[in-house]
């Protein structure tokens, strides 16, 4: 189709800028040594890594942040840690490569302020630096719904082009098997030929596109020319519209008759020769030979002065007719064969055809058809040397900015890519440099130079990594001051690095990850109270939790050291965290405990290296293997069970690891995987999860499914219903309604809805599914009936939930117990679920609604010692404080939190309480940033109005 339109153009041969070594290399796979029971693991560990070589890491699975390299390390003789012990002396923090604030409540303030103040069609820019500020927070929705709003507001064709392939990238659906880069989802805010359309339409981007056949699964992006900015005609020219011309062009042998006047009125160039002092405007037939454009091209000219259209023609001529309007500056022509061209883009052999000539003719709509192609393939598309000397080098980006298509937020796109697959690459280094060439004044050049800094420190180019951090600290961003002292100290001034620490301190609001920096730089007692400061100013640092069980360690003392790195995996889950464990593990001889860990780590990150990045893990788990109880999969669907009843949400990804080694194509057990993945707040891993579930259905009405999760998941919830509703047309399943139920029940419910979303639950339970699907079902039936105020139905439904072992139960019925006003019996269940449950914090939060006062607050306590991330047990003793007349204190609780979680609860109860207290400026400061995270707040927005006015009232 497309293929055979191009068929002439192929001796160009662009492709073979494709075909050379790609950019990216890949890990070569090895075979990992199989070892023996008991004591000759720890010799058969030693010499496997010991004969693995260093060209078996790709620096992309290469984890540098937390430890060094082997070669730094003193293998200890015979053990079975070939590599040593960890040492406290190997330990370091990564520098973060987002934007880190030392006030994140002022910051999102002032990000809403800009918000307000731009007009309408001036919030795109503002949008992205929103984005930029929610990549230092953990929760990816905050950062997509910024993305979108970005999108939404994006007043040029470049803008559109590459903040819609960027949403699709934040999806990765360049992972999902048997999709196209240009497939349209439907919607105008991501659909292809929509962003390509000029023009500023904000309220428009969430309705339905003109891409009807996207929503029914067929639609051909080669086949739909038709659309409405294509200036295409569809009929032939015929010889019966051709005018009597009173002029001829002359190429070689052929006569060109034409208009004068409408060849005049192409363009001023075409006027002056043709009707001014030159001697063509005396000749009817002029020699147009030398001016190297063929017979075709002269007659589609013609054609188009007396049209204003394009016929059917061939690309090539096309192609030349997009030349000749471009020498002779004939605006409308150029318009319509860049628009016809841009049409005709499909996928990446297309765009690589023909993005050198909309470079060369600088065709804005041709090379942004182009450009879409090859963002929509990333990060396969940067395998192509050509795509990658075209966004890299100087002269590629200085051609890009010729056509109107160099941007700060294109390059902010493609470096974020970049750093993802590999940071220490050159293509990474040189898509920052450009970056920074793109970057204006502001948190622009901010990011710009602290991410190059972030860049180099990897790369262990420490000069240039200081001169960016102190670009970045120059150019305001405080916290590239912890790379300015990281770098210094890896040159040898650590005194240098822990003067500027220490000023860092002294001149701002104590954060935690300044006492964390400055850790690195002292030693002893002042070092540890250095990581203790640090914990309690930011709880969710995990440098100081790693370095005191590694301090233990290396004091004989494992058990302290595994309770102390417990105390942050239980409730921030990262691969580094659970590797230390899981050498503690071994370390002490739990093969089992440690295996666990192990399995864990290549949930969250497959491609994690091991013991300094000297053994990928899953060379590891074999070696573990055979020291540990075999199961078989029965076995490991009873203990699947019985962790998932256990709330061993760890434990359970263990387990459904070692099922997946048995059975890889299982969708459903990838589908589980995802489940606890988010249950752990690993969202990023979840997703990975849910699209191998999808890309492994066997089935359509599964694959539906899990296509619609994909969609809930990142923010599109109609579209997420669709697809539940077309996988229950073809077949009932309880996946299919109890998504659609799920996704039903995420808004504010009345009686009917809710009605209806009993009813949808109680078809997902007459479908065949397990035991651990259905206790999740009745949980949230009986959720639903409790709204209801049905609590009988609802106590039926947590019951036969409990019977099934689906433990989280007794947290509904123990909420039932308390609408009904047997607070003890509530008190009781919570009891039983604290007993019960591996992780356990939110039950102690739960507990301390039906108990006293002071048994309430041991309860939130003992809450915010295992979970600091939960933010009720602040607002509680905040609100105590503060009926208790001790307003400062009440804010100093919540602004404990909110130093390092700006939760929107936690800043409208301060704004509140500034506002009680008549502090009207910070109570508006707090307003704003809430509405940073929540724009259609109205109990907010109600309380900033208020606000504002008392501010007005006062002046």
């Amino acid at each position: 189709m497309q293929h055979n339109i191009f068929a002439t153009m192929r001796s160009l041969k662009i492709m073979d800028g494709c075909k050379g070594t790609q950019v990216y290399a890949i890990n070569p796979s090895s075979a990992g040594t199989a070892g023996s029971i008991g004591e000759k693991l720890l010799q058969q560990l030693h010499d496997h890594i010991k004969s693995q070589t260093l060209r078996t890491k790709s620096g992309r699975n290469f984890q540098p942040p937390n430890l060094t390299t082997p070669s730094d390390v003193v293998p200890s003789d015979g053990s079975l840690l070939p590599y040593g012990l960890p040492m406290t002396d190997l330990l370091e923090p990564k520098v973060e490569p987002s934007l880190m604030s030392v006030d994140f409540a002022e910051t999102l303030a002032g990000v809403r302020r800009r918000l307000e103040d731009r007009p309408q069609f001036d919030r795109s820019e503002v949008s992205l630096e929103q984005c930029s500020v929610f990549r230092g927070l953990s929760d990816p929705k905050l950062f997509r719904r910024s993305l979108r709003a970005a999108r939404q507001h994006a007043v040029d064709v470049h803008a559109k082009v590459v903040l819609a392939a960027w949403l699709r990238h934040d999806r990765r659906e360049d992972e999902l098997i048997g999709s196209s880069s240009m497939d349209c989802s439907g919607w105008n805010l991501e659909c292809p030929r929509t962003t390509l359309a000029p023009g500023y339409g904000p309220e428009s981007v969430y309705d339905p596109c003109a891409c009807l056949h996207a929503r029914a699964g067929d639609y051909d992006p080669c086949a739909c020319r038709d659309h409405a900015m294509m200036i295409v005609d569809d009929e032939q020219c015929s010889t019966s519209e051709e005018e009597d011309g009173d002029m001829s062009f002359c190429v070689g042998d052929d006569e060109i008759r034409c208009s004068r006047f409408n060849m005049a009125s192409l363009s001023r160039p075409f006027k002056t020769m043709l009707y001014g002092g030159f001697i063509e405007s005396r000749r009817e037939k002029i020699n147009f030979s030398q001016n190297c454009f063929s017979a075709e091209a002269l007659r589609a000219a013609e054609v188009f002065s007396r049209r204003k259209r394009l016929s059917h023609l061939e690309p090539k001529v096309v192609l030349e007719l997009l030349s000749l309007a471009n020498r002779f500056c004939c605006e409308e022509m150029k318009h319509a064969c860049d628009a016809h061209l841009a049409s005709l883009v499909c996928d990446m052999e297309d765009a690589l055809l023909l993005v050198e000539y909309g470079l060369e003719e600088t065709a804005y709509l041709l090379v942004a058809a182009c450009l879409q192609v090859f963002l929509r393939e990333l990060p396969s598309s940067m395998q192509c040397s050509s795509v990658v000397k075209m966004f890299c080098s100087p002269a590629g980006r200085d051609r890009l900015a010729q056509a109107g298509h160099a941007s700060f937020v294109l390059y902010y796109f493609l470096s974020q890519v970049a750093m993802e697959e590999e940071i220490r690459s050159n293509t990474t280094v040189m898509l920052l440099e450009r970056l920074v060439e793109c970057a204006k004044d502001g948190w622009e050049k901010q990011v710009a130079f602290h991410q190059l800094g972030v860049v180099m420190l990897e790369r262990k180019e420490y000069k240039d990594a200081q001169h960016w951090f102190e670009a970045a600290a120059e150019a305001g961003h405080v916290y590239s001051l912890v790379g300015v002292a990281r770098a210094k100290y890896k040159r040898g001034h650590t005194y240098s690095a822990y003067k500027l620490m220490n000023s860092l301190i002294s001149d701002h609001k104590p954060v935690g990850w300044m006492y964390q920096e400055r850790s690195l730089y002292c030693v002893g007692k002042e070092k540890m109270m250095d990581l203790i400061s640090a914990t309690e100013l930011d709880p969710t640092l995990s440098f100081p939790y790693k370095f005191r069980a590694v301090s233990f360690l290396e004091e004989n003392k494992i058990g302290p050291a595994i309770a102390e790195i417990n105390k942050i995996i239980g409730f921030k889950v990262s691969p580094d965290c659970l590797e230390l464990r899981a050498w503690f593990l071994i370390a002490m001889e739990d093969y089992e405990g440690a295996l666990r860990d192990v399995r864990a780590i290549l949930t969250l990150d497959p491609n994690y290296m091991m013991f300094y990045g000297n053994m990928h893990g899953d060379q590891l788990v074999e070696l573990l293997r055979p020291v540990v109880q075999q199961w078989s999969q029965a076995d490991c669907w009873m203990q699947l069970y019985e962790r998932w009843s256990s709330v061993d949400d760890i434990g359970s990804l263990a387990v459904v690891h070692q099922m997946l080694a048995n059975d890889p194509g299982k969708s459903l057990l990838r589908f589980r995987q995802s489940l606890l993945l988010l249950r752990l707040n690993c969202p990023k891993a979840a997703m990975r999860s849910l699209r191998l579930a999808r890309n492994h259905s066997t089935s359509d009405h599964e694959r539906l499914v899990y296509e619609g999760w994909i969609l809930y998941d990142t923010g599109h919830r109609e579209e997420a219903l669709a697809k539940a509703e077309k996988s229950i047309s073809i077949q009932r399943s309880f996946e299919a309604y109890f998504l659609k139920a799920y996704a039903l029940a995420d808004s504010t419910l009345d009686s009917e809805s809710s009605k209806y979303v009993i009813h949808l639950l109680e078809e997902a339970l007459r479908c065949p599914s397990d035991g651990l699907r259905k206790g999740q079902a009745l949980n949230n039936l009986g959720s639903v009936y409790v709204d209801c105020d049905k609590l009988d139905l609802a106590a039926d439904c947590y019951m036969n939930a409990l019977n099934i072992k689906h433990t989280r139960a007794h947290q509904g019925l123990a909420r039932v117990y308390h609408l009904k006003n047997h607070r003890k019996a509530a008190y009781d269940e919570m009891t039983k679920l604290i007993e019960k449950a591996r992780s356990n914090a939110s039950a102690y939060e739960k507990r301390s609604e039906y108990c006293d006062r002071d048994m309430a607050k041991s309860d939130l306590s003992m809450a915010s010692q295992l979970d600091p991330l939960r933010t009720y047990p602040y607002r509680y003793r905040a609100a105590v404080l503060m009926d208790d007349h001790k307003e400062a204190e009440a804010i100093a609780e919540l602004s404990r939190a909110i130093d390092f979680k700006p939760d929107l609860q936690l800043l409208h109860l301060r704004a509140a309480f500034y506002d009680s207290m008549g502090d009207f400026v910070s109570a508006v400061r707090d307003c704003e940033a809430a509405l940073c995270l929540d724009p259609s707040h109205n109990e907010i927005l109600d309380l900033c109005n208020k606000a504002r006015e008392h501010i007005r009232e006062q002046k």
